[in-house]
């Protein structure tokens, strides 16, 4: 019995120490739970029994569930549907990998017929088939020229196909951005171009209201400087002289616009008509194919893609005339047209655009610029790439005014004879048009020498016409296909030995192209009367480019032609 008692007490002391453990746990808890301000959910008390419409505020609530449970079911059914579809989708591809792999050869033929004609558009070939449409359908030619370097944008193939081509075909002279140079400069131009073709001085107005779009879109916050964009010069005079033309033809004429690109074209034809017909960008090559605009009922205006500057060329004009994307480019190829340009412009006149002191070289000056607009990459880092693809865009487009000198000798090119000279002027009434040109310089408004950098231009550029000429380059989709069918073959096939060291050596060829592109671009930058001499040493290719008669005291010596207020 005492035994029986004694084990009583202890499990009761047993329970007592259990007991006191568990009140202890829900304190703690209840403290944690206050400091983090989370309190048990409230159960939903219901619907009091003395509450009126007790029986209608139940049945709502029950519809409310019946409601959730309708669209459950539906997104359930949605799923389900979207599942099967997916399947669907996955079945039928599978399907058509099958029927590819069993077809073979005829269906990757197929492929390449169709991506072959996507790229057809964009390509160099399609570009030359366009103008050449142009040119042949067109009774007068325009051929739009820049009027910072109006020698740099004449093409003398186009001009030779034009002139030799027979008929009563004219060929017109259009000296674009006239508000870019001085006035004094403009006139030598007008008067040296007159002799060979007749010549227009031209301001397109870049702002033109578009029909498709609503006016909130059209509205912009930014002032922007509206003398110096909406207003047209030169409009009605270049309107006058295509009407005359075709009061002396008895019929209605086609004009056609042509030239290089970012010269101009689609903006003259959307000043002429008053509307934003045309598509205009600062980005080269808008236009790929020919576009019809009807100015009145005797003129018709055909838009064109830009002329293909021929690799031949020199540097300068490739970085100038040639239609490169900025942004896909290769940045060697960006890097030597800055190059070219900086060495064809006045040194200390670039100095004071940019407002950068002396430089040496071209990636100096890209340094310069760089750190001088924020440029940086990460550490600080001048990002010189990116750089000179904003100074070439500047150099193409309207926003860095320089002019060049015409020629000194007044010999027109082999082409131009006496005769054909008199008959592209024989239907123009070359007197008024002199008027209405003095009359559109005098209207302008006077631009001063100091403010526009002399530039010493580089000939005429030669342009590729035809389309057998064309010297295409391969396309990433067809590089891509390539790539593809050389994996297939080479499955059932190991890599041997031989390929790889051909790879190294094609690695080690491609360095060595992009030491001597860097080494060009660390040449000293000379002004333009030093040019001449740059051209005579680039004939002889077994001359050394550094003079190693001066001694050290004459290359350190400063140069004061260098200073500058």
């Amino acid at each position: 019995a005492e035994l029986k008692k004694a084990s009583k007490r202890l499990t009761c002391h047993k329970r007592y120490k259990i007991q006191k453990k568990i009140r202890e746990h829900h304190r703690k808890v209840r403290k944690e739970a206050k400091k983090r301000g989370r309190k048990k959910p409230k159960k939903d008390p219901g619907v009091p029994s003395a509450a009126p419409f007790k029986e209608e505020l139940l049945r709502e609530a029950e519809q409310r569930k019946q409601r959730l449970e309708e669209l459950k079911q539906k997104q359930k059914l949605n799923r389900q549907k979207e599942h099967e579809k997916k399947r669907k989708l996955e079945a039928k591809k599978n399907a058509a990998k099958i029927k590819e792999k069993t077809e073979g050869k005829e269906s990757s033929g197929k492929s390449k017929a169709k991506t072959n004609k996507l790229l057809d558009k964009n390509s160099k070939k399609s570009f030359c088939r366009e103008l050449k449409k142009v040119i042949e359908a067109s009774d007068v030619v325009l051929e739009v020229l820049d009027a910072r370097d109006p020698m740099g944008c004449r093409c003398p193939q186009l001009e030779q196909a034009i002139t030799c081509s027979g008929g009563d075909k004219k060929l017109m002279l259009v000296l674009n951005k006239i508000d870019l140079v001085p006035k004094e400069n403009l006139e030598k131009w007008l008067n040296y171009l007159k002799k060979e073709f007749p010549t227009v001085a031209f301001k397109s107005a870049t702002l033109m209201k578009d029909r498709t779009m609503p006016e909130q879109f059209t509205k912009r916050r930014a002032r922007v400087d509206l003398s110096r964009t909406t207003e047209c010069f030169g409009s009605k005079c270049l309107l006058k002289l295509l009407q005359d033309h075709g009061k002396t033809q008895n019929k209605a004429i086609q004009v056609g616009v042509v030239g290089f690109p970012n010269v101009g074209k689609s903006s003259i034809i959307n000043s002429l008509k008053g509307v934003r017909a045309c598509n205009v960008g600062l980005a080269r090559g808008v236009t790929k194919s020919m576009q019809i605009v009807h100015i009145d009922k005797q003129t018709k205006m055909l838009d064109s893609p830009s002329i293909i500057a021929d690799p031949s060329n020199n540097a300068l004009a490739l970085a100038l005339r040639s239609i490169i994307d900025t942004e896909e480019s290769d940045s060697a190829a960006v890097l030597e047209g800055v190059d070219a340009i900086l060495n064809h412009s006045s040194k200390q006149q670039v100095m004071m655009h940019y407002s950068i002191p002396d430089f040496r070289n071209t990636e100096e000056f890209l340094t310069l610029l760089a750190q001088k607009r924020g440029m940086l990459k990460k550490g600080g880092v001048p990002d010189v790439e990116n750089i000179a693809k904003i100074l070439l865009c500047d150099w193409t487009g309207a926003r860095v005014r320089y002019h060049s000198e015409p020629p000194g000798s007044e010999r027109p090119p082999p082409y131009l004879t006496g005769d054909k000279i008199a008959e592209m002027q024989e239907c123009f009434n070359l007197k008024s048009l002199e008027i209405e040109n003095n009359n559109t310089v005098q209207a302008l408004k006077n631009l001063s020498p100091a403010s526009s950098i002399i530039f010493q231009s580089a000939g005429m550029t030669n342009g590729t016409i035809e389309e057998t000429k064309v010297i295409e380059e391969a396309s990433e989709w067809e590089n891509l296909e390539t790539s593809k069918e050389g994996e297939e073959e080479e499955e059932d096939f190991t890599e041997s030995d031989d390929d790889d060291q051909d790879d190294v050596e094609e690695e080690m060829d491609e360095s060595k192209v992009q030491i001597t592109r860097k080494a060009k671009l660390g040449k000293r930058q000379t002004s333009p009367a030093n040019s001449e001499k740059q051209i005579a040493e680039s004939e002889h290719p077994n001359s050394l480019s550094l003079s190693l008669d001066k001694t050290a005291d004459e290359d350190d010596a400063y140069d004061f032609n260098t200073d500058y207020v």
